[in-house]
């Protein structure tokens, strides 16, 4: 589990442009049109580079890190959203934050480990790959670590079970499903034919005992 570090930076310029035109020749540039707005800001329309952006993506939406506004000001945020399709970036919004307010986001779960039920023929079978916390946004974590190495078939991950850090809390119910160990369809067709076989070559001793009596 990783803290956010607040040390990440990304630079942003001013979009006047708003049609649809204007934002796929930024789109054609490598740029991804975005949205910055939060406590005393309005929504102001931004730009920025798409590789610097999907550096920042790989820490985590909860990540507080620092957007400068080219001419203007450079404030503390996080990605509150974005939109992509076929790989490709098509819109951001930028929250700004205050550091001493608390903050609810949903966080990335990173399952770790194989299940010892996939031995047995089981399968990880995940519900949920995010969940959504409140915490200070130093506090918040930029993923979730579950260890799934010791599920068995049958066990399951509720919310419950997750290990936050101090100061956060979860804002999903606690029994509320996110992975579980369960029987493969492969897995379910080989028990139902060796259990067959079982009752066959059963059946077959009992009718050679009354044969033979």
């Amino acid at each position: 589990m990783s803290s956010n570090g607040g040390s990440i930076q990304l630079t942003a310029q001013p979009r006047t442009e708003k049609k649809g035109s204007a934002i796929r020749g930024l789109r054609l540039k490598g740029r991804i049109p975005a949205v910055v707005y939060g406590s005393e800001l309005e929504g102001t329309p931004v730009h920025v580079d798409a590789k610097e952006f999907n550096k920042v993506v790989k820490t985590g939406r909860s990540e507080v890190f620092n957007l400068t506004i080219e001419g203007e000001e450079t404030i503390p945020v996080i990605i509150k959203d974005y939109q992509q399709r076929d790989n490709h970036w098509l819109h951001a919004d930028f929250l700004k934050i205050s550091k001493n307010k608390p903050l609810r986001v949903r966080v990335s779960i990173d399952y770790q480990g194989t299940p010892a039920g996939t031995k047995k023929g089981g399968i990880l079978q995940v519900q949920e790959t995010e969940v959504e916390v409140e915490g200070l946004p130093a506090d918040l974590p930029s993923t979730i670590e579950v260890d799934v190495s010791a599920l068995e078939v049958g066990d399951k991950v509720s919310a419950s079970d997750l290990k936050l850090p101090k100061g956060v809390t979860l804002h999903v119910p606690g029994e509320e499903l996110l992975a579980s160990i369960i029987v493969s369809r492969a897995a379910e067709v080989e028990n139902a034919a060796v259990e067959g076989d079982a009752a066959a070559t059963e059946g077959a001793g009992k009718a050679s005992e009354n044969k033979e009596a």
